[in-house]
């Protein structure tokens, strides 16, 4: 007979791999995942203002009060994929916005890098959710209307690396 929580009292969540090889919390995959890709925006933003080894900021952020939400296997691999990446993401902005990356507000800056990269490198994710997850973040973390500009901004890379999900002939 199994045991049931009494109301109030926390139950750790069992880790269970998922399809993709990263391990998430079982009850929480979803919830899990937004708050890694909210830890990883806060690494790549500090990255940015006070640049540091990447293993120095991935301890320090797997160590945060938060990290028990997170999946923190999903964490680690956006930022150990966008960090060394920043140059080459960069580049495929400049040719989607208006205004150069390196004149971009740090935090729709990660929020793009965070976007670009799942949708060039998550195929599996439906590109409406990684644009959904930014603009998310952008309206909790960034500029007054910096979500508008982060959703047209990867709304055209949808377009040109999605093509299918649109609907238009690849």
């Amino acid at each position: 007979m199994t045991k049931r929580p009494r109301a109030g009292q926390r139950v750790a969540a069992e880790r269970a791999p998922a399809k993709d090889g990263y391990s998430k919390p079982a009850a929480a995959g979803h919830r899990a995942r937004s708050h890694a890709r909210r830890l990883a925006l806060q690494a790549l933003y500090q990255i940015q203002i006070n640049p540091r080894p990447l293993a120095a900021v991935q301890s320090e952020f797997a160590a945060d009060p938060e990290a028990e939400r997170v999946d923190i296997d999903y964490f680690r691999a956006l930022i150990t994929a966008i960090e060394p990446h920043r140059e080459a993401l960069d580049l495929r902005l400049a040719a989607l916005c208006e205004i150069p990356p390196h004149e971009l507000d740090p935090i729709e800056h990660a929020v793009l890098w965070l976007g670009m990269h799942e949708l060039e490198s998550r195929p599996e994710l439906p590109y409406r959710v990684a644009l959904a997850e930014a603009v998310e973040l952008a309206k909790q973390f960034g500029a007054t209307d910096g979500h508008k500009f982060v959703n047209a901004v990867l709304d055209r890379a949808a377009r040109e690396l999605r093509p299918h999900e649109y609907g238009l002939p690849a």
